[in-house]
């Protein structure tokens, strides 16, 4: 995939910046410490900000009376529809009705603050702009961790956010615990609580932004449960067979395959969810995350093992569909956390679970 990174041409610099580790290309700013918010909009190239214009058009130049045929070139104001532009160059990044609501690049990164409670303990770690400034996003680590058995198990906490300013798209955070030992995305389902939130770019935007901020700071102290839990599946013991029942089981697509299952009649299973099953199947018996004291032949590495499948295994068009499936509520996602409510089953009811009938 192309990068698409915006480029600012005032600056000569790419808009994105990244925290010690190179990423898109090799482009933008690599910086050696956590910025602060502040720091974190200037070394992205995000501060800059964004106002509604009126827009017009040219009439068509010809105008018709009763007497007489008129040449002209006037212009018409089009109703209920602005261009967003800008300030510090004028491009401009789309058009939008008149109920559009600006949500400015700094209100986003204040939405990580209010996470946390102030900025000493948000770790940002990417920013950037791609196109020309229409889209933003920005990644940042909490500052507390996941610890799974002696402790070298470790899961990273993460916000993202990505917002758009062209009207093609909704306000979205996502918050996403990452294992280090393989960097899959585990996208546990924390309670009754989404762990993706979406706002419209409408005049409560900034109120239901508000609200999110305590939303996504409850899933990060919700998420303290998952370390319990993990570790309690970390000792909860599976047999082979039981951890591709369970990897179908969640990678099911749909109730005809479901039923199937059911019937015993794997032979007519279609061959690419077979193709699929054999590939996170694969995953959970040979790879080197899961031969570890808290992954191999337990509850917590069938969870990893369908989480990881889709972050290491799964091929993907390009970036920006991998992020759609595992982050924004795309497939990978869906069948992560179908996951984790099979394994919550299991834990509780054993091979139940696994009973289809």
């Amino acid at each position: 995939m192309a990068h698409n990174l915006n480029f600012n041409e005032k600056t000569d610099k790419y808009s994105f910046f990244s925290v010690q580790q190179k990423a898109w290309h090799g482009l933008g700013q690599i910086v050696s410490d956590y910025p602060t918010s502040e720091q974190a909009i200037k070394h992205a190239g995000l501060d800059y900000e964004v106002v509604k214009s009126q827009l017009f058009t040219k009439s068509s130049g010809i105008i018709q009376t009763t007497d007489s045929i008129e040449i002209g070139n006037s212009e018409l104001e089009v109703p209920n529809y602005f261009a967003n532009i800008r300030t510090d160059n004028n491009a401009v990044l789309g058009v939008v009705g008149k109920d559009y609501h600006i949500v400015q690049n700094r209100k986003a990164f204040n939405f990580f603050d209010a996470i946390v409670g102030g900025g000493d303990g948000i770790l940002y770690e990417t920013a950037g702009a791609l196109g020309i400034g229409e889209r933003i996003f920005i990644t940042a680590k909490l500052p507390d961790y996941i610890r799974v058995g002696n402790g070298d198990d470790v899961t990273e906490k993460y916000i993202f956010l990505t917002t758009s300013h062209d009207g093609s798209g909704s306000i979205t955070a996502a918050f996403t615990p990452i294992r280090i030992v393989c960097q899959n995305t585990l996208n546990a389902s924390l309670r009754s609580m989404s762990n993706v939130v979406r706002i419209k770019h409408t005049s409560g935007a900034k109120r239901r932004l508000d609200d999110a901020h305590k939303v996504m700071g409850m899933a990060n102290r919700l998420s303290n449960q998952l370390e319990g839990i993990f570790n309690e599946w970390a000792k909860v013991k599976v047999t082979d067979q039981e951890v591709k029942k369970l990897i179908q089981l969640a990678l099911c697509p749909n109730k005809e395959t479901f039923d199937l299952l059911k019937k015993g009649a794997e032979d007519e299973i279609s061959t690419v969810f077979k193709n699929t099953v054999e590939d996170a199947f694969a995953y959970a018996m040979v790879s080197d995350t899961q031969q570890m004291s808290t992954t191999k032949g337990t509850l917590f590495g069938v969870y990893n093992a369908v989480t990881g499948y889709y972050q290491n295994v799964r091929k993907y068009k390009d970036d920006e569909a991998k992020l759609q499936s595992i982050v924004l509520g795309g497939t990978a996602q869906l069948k992560s956390q179908k996951a984790f409510e099979l394994c919550t089953s299991f834990a509780t009811d054993g091979v139940e679970t696994l009973n289809l009938n």
